[in-house]
């Protein structure tokens, strides 16, 4: 039963903070002309992580001409097939919750209930092991394309030694963390549900 209340716990856990995640980062750039500065550049994104459409300005520390940047990447793909097998995941989850708790006599009369769940639990855990590398590759990806670090590079101006760049501050990652080891813990859940399906009916 424990294993019923937490599959779909897991699959909220994460569908929500990755589908729900937004964040940012901070940059500076100071000129040797400081009017030309700007200690403050604000670059925000959020799911699905398109990020090759997040575009900013930063100074190139030569008169008023700005440089208009994007960042590097598009993991939108993996982000967006991780959390619609996860709403799924958990929607199915809630409807075997409901069968096991009120319908426990008609899911044992005959082997077509088991079958049934074996098969489409089955179908689950190898989308959530698809969906689970495919967003930790994604993840990853995520990570590198918004480190200041590596956007500090793409700066024009972050090249002449005589300018100063610097990150203000990163973006918060945690919550994506938690959704990948969400997704690895509900298919251990999930996993688990096949094993007793199969000891049920088949």
């Amino acid at each position: 039963m424990c294993m019923v209340i937490f599959a779909p716990l897991f699959a909220i856990f994460a569908f929500a903070t990755c589908g729900g995640y937004s964040g940012g980062l901070r940059l500076s750039v100071d000129c040797v002309n400081k009017t030309e500065s700007n200690l403050s550049i604000d670059i925000a994104f959020a799911y699905p992580f398109r990020l090759h459409q997040v575009t900013f300005e930063v100074p190139t520390c030569e008169g008023k001409e700005r440089q208009k940047l994007a960042l590097i990447g598009d993991s939108s793909s993996s982000a967006e097939f991780f959390v619609t097998v996860a709403v799924f995941a958990f929607l199915y989850s809630l409807a075997a919750t409901v069968v096991y708790i009120f319908f426990q006599n008609k899911y044992r009369e005959n082997n077509r209930g088991p079958l049934i769940d074996f098969i489409v639990t089955v179908v689950f855990s190898f989308l959530w092991l698809v969906g689970s590398s495919a967003w930790a590759k994604g993840l990853s990806d995520v990570k590198v394309a918004t480190d200041p670090k590596e956007v500090l590079l793409l700066m024009s101006a972050c090249k002449q030694p005589s300018n100063k760049c610097m990150a203000v501050h990163s973006p918060v990652m945690s919550s994506l963390n938690t959704s990948v080891l969400s997704e690895i813990q509900s298919g251990k859940v999930l996993k688990k549900r096949k094993r007793v399906a199969t000891l049920n009916g088949l």
